[in-house]
């Protein structure tokens, strides 16, 4: 069942009142107002009630309900609806939680609706409720802030990411490259790919909010969305740089296990070649001729005997300078 956070009128930036759905058609009257409603994971029946206030269009409606949308923008008439993904890092099972954030931002309004793993937005009202000045530009700002956070949430993730980065670098260099470590890189990179599938779409979403081509986001907005683009091309930077050194330690890690491979190979040849020796000299000793003139001399056993371990015990030198043992 949908909940609705919070419903609340401002006039010059400061809260007046909280508004139920059945007042918003009256407080949004007044030209000096505007609402900002806030949704978590909304029913159909409260979609359509907040449709019918706000008068939304129905594909927005359609997407705020089903989410599982790509980030992006959208222009209606006298609206914009604006997609994000939300993205927090669960410290108790070290995987990364993906959610939506759908927003409505009128003349006179902006609905938020989460889905699945968000954290809520209260904090960001609070801060844009105690600086009244700028919360006056209207529901501009209020998109702003609301993306800032959504933004600056995705910096622990990625330095989480970048922590397990340096764990398996460790690992590689340290002697530990196996197929595991492998499979540990792959999963990584997957991380990293959901994560740049949130963030990427923002720099064209900022691109558009910061210029003028939107009439909804007031001339003194824009330059804050342009703030929030410089923190995202600056988290593209760091998931690009990453998927670029985990590259290179995927390489490395290949490589390792290619060059340890080929030690046990050396070693495998090595021993192979001085247990030939005594195998060699029982494979004579054991086809039984008649005539073998070491079977008549007294010292023949301990001579053979000494000069096989003489042999072994030269190539056993021979290859552990060598480096093969």
């Amino acid at each position: 069942m949908g909940a609705i956070v919070n419903c609340v009128a401002y006039g010059e930036g400061r809260r007046v009142k909280a508004v139920e759905i059945d007042e918003i058609d009256e407080a949004l009257k007044n030209p000096d107002m505007f609402i900002w409603i806030g949704l978590h994971e909304p029913d159909t029946e409260l979609l359509e009630q907040v449709q019918e206030a706000f008068c939304l269009h129905d594909l927005a409606i359609e997407d705020a309900h089903t989410a599982h949308e790509r980030p992006k923008l959208e222009t209606y008439e006298d609206s914009l609806f604006v997609v994000l993904r939300t993205a927090r890092q669960n410290f108790e099972t070290r995987q990364i939680e993906f959610g939506e954030s759908h927003f409505f931002v009128g003349k006179n309004y902006i609905v938020s609706v989460r889905h699945g793993a968000s954290r809520p937005y209260t904090d960001v009202r609070a801060r844009c409720e105690s600086t009244p000045e700028l919360l006056s530009q209207g529901p501009g700002f209020a998109l702003y802030a609301l993306m800032d956070a959504i933004v600056d949430h995705y910096f622990p993730v990625v330095d989480a990411l970048e922590e397990k980065l340096e764990v398996l670098e460790e690992q590689i260099f340290g002697g530990e490259a196996n197929r595991e470590t492998t499979a540990q890189i792959y999963h990584l990179k997957r991380e990293l790919l959901d994560v740049k599938r949130g963030i990427s779409p923002l720099i064209d979403i900022c691109n558009r909010l910061s210029r003028f081509g939107l009439h909804i986001i007031p001339e003194d907005t824009r330059p804050y969305f342009r703030d929030v683009y410089d923190h995202v091309i600056r988290i593209n930077e760091m998931i690009d740089n990453s998927r670029e050194l985990l590259t290179t330690a995927l390489e490395a890690n290949f490589s390792l296990i290619s060059i340890s491979q080929n030690e046990d190979s050396k070693r495998f040849a090595g021993w192979a070649a001085i247990v030939a020796i005594p195998t060699m000299v029982a494979g004579i000793y054991g086809m039984n001729f008649d005539y073998m003139p070491e079977l008549k001399f007294a010292w023949a056993y301990p001579l053979v005997l000494t000069l096989t371990l003489g042999v072994c015990l030269y190539l056993y030198r021979r290859f552990k300078r060598a480096g093969w043992l």
